[in-house]
């Protein structure tokens, strides 16, 4: 995507100049792997923004990254100290997003490069909010010598799904009938698998714990790997081919089990939904937090380790996992955060944080949050205008 971004800078910048000679074209917004289209809108005379779909915390790592970068003698995994960043709570080394992890490879200059590329901008969108990451957010607000001011915009969520109702309709009528707060919702995400030895410790691990569940079972990955975040790398073969034998028998008066998918907003609106198993994407853990649902984290890849440490330790609405040297979560241990989260003070404890950040998260859009101060920003500066009224007033995404 970064390399298509620079091939097309020559023919979005005479798009632009095209577009400003009918149109009152006030700015451009680029997305985290197009930060070199920056050039263009400059070339064309406009202001530029990035927007960041995911947190503060990962953004302000991009944006230190071309610092640490030439400061740093060794991988991430091998540093003794966590990384500290301004405002944030320190993640060790091992956790730090995993296109870091190898400083040799080609995704790993690029994302120096985007770092570099981001101070370029007049502004910077993000998809989070102050109450989440309150201390990055107070000092990324604040523009500095060579970086632009961060606006926290969020959350925003996809509300609906193109599926059909009566797809949809099975386990939200089970849900239904369960009573409220008492379901532990499982799901790794659309891109996330485990292998078959992981999936036999979630099985096992959700029977032991005696807890009313709703399973998201997804076929694990061909390839062998603890877990994966490549699309086609789940096995054809029927998930619940896949399952221990006897499980789905023995659970079925409190547990259910669905293929590949469900309507997770759903879901996690539902008064029945008291936990959620979450792989710590932030689409995922922004919906959870909008409905006020607690988390037990399990991260696989990208940025979702670090969102995990931020959840746990900063935010205070996760539970983590313990996992073999092999990264393998057993049975005992999954079983044990399942009850302490349904039942326990700790399940407690992250509970009342995550229903603040709720009812934080439905503040969010109110006069005197930081997404309609942005918008007056705009205004009166006669820059881009968030829902502009003028039909030729346009802002280009």
């Amino acid at each position: 995507m970064s390399v298509e971004a620079v091939r097309l800078i020559p023919a979005i910048t005479s798009a632009l100049k095209e577009l400003k000679t009918h149109h009152n074209v006030v700015g451009f917004v680029a997305d985290l792997f197009g930060a070199d289209t920056f050039d263009a809108a400059r070339d064309a005379g406009l202001r530029s923004y990035l927007f960041f779909p995911t947190n503060l915390l990962t953004l302000s790592l991009m944006l230190h990254l071309p610092e640490i970068d030439a400061n740093l003698t060794c991988e991430f995994k091998e540093l003794a100290e966590p990384v500290q960043l301004p405002g944030c709570v320190p993640i060790p080394g091992s956790e730090i997003l995993s296109p870091l992890q190898d400083r040799s490879s080609e995704c790993y200059k690029w994302m120096v490069h985007h770092g570099e590329k981001y101070r370029e901008a007049d502004a910077i969108l993000v998809n989070s909010f102050d109450e989440i990451e309150p201390d990055v957010a107070k000092i990324l607000r604040q523009p500095e010598p060579g970086r632009p001011p961060v606006y926290p915009i969020g959350p925003l969520i996809q509300t609906g799904s193109t599926v059909d109702k009566e797809s949809r309709a099975e386990c939200l009528d089970w849900l239904d009938k369960q009573p409220a707060n008492s379901v532990l919702y499982v799901s790794f995400g659309s891109g996330g698998t485990l292998t078959k030895e992981q999936m036999d410790e979630v099985a096992y691990g959700l029977e032991l714990s005696s807890q009313r569940f709703l399973w998201v079972v997804r076929s694990p990955s061909d390839a062998g790997d603890l877990s994966s975040n490549y699309y086609d790398a789940e096995s054809k073969r029927d998930p619940f081919a896949f399952l221990p034998e006897g499980f789905r028998e023995r659970t079925k008066e409190r547990g259910m089990v669905v293929s590949s998918w469900a309507p997770q907003m759903k879901v996690l609106a539902h008064e029945a939904t008291g936990g959620y198993v979450c792989h710590c994407g932030w689409n995922s853990t922004l919906e959870t937090v909008v409905q006020g649902v607690p988390i037990i984290a399990w991260p696989l890849f990208a940025e979702q380790k670090q969102n995990a440490v931020m959840l746990s330790e900063g935010a205070g609405i996760a539970l983590r996992l313990e996992k073999r040297e092999d990264g393998v979560v057993e049975r005992e241990e999954i079983a044990r955060k399942v009850r302490e989260l349904m039942e326990g003070d700790e399940g407690k404890r992250v509970r009342r944080n995550v229903t603040e950040l709720k009812e934080a998260a439905a503040a969010g859009m109110k006069e005197g949050s930081s997404s309609m101060a942005l918008a007056r920003w705009w205004r009166c500066g006669g820059k881009v205008v968030v829902g502009a009224k003028d039909a030729d007033e346009v802002m280009i995404c």
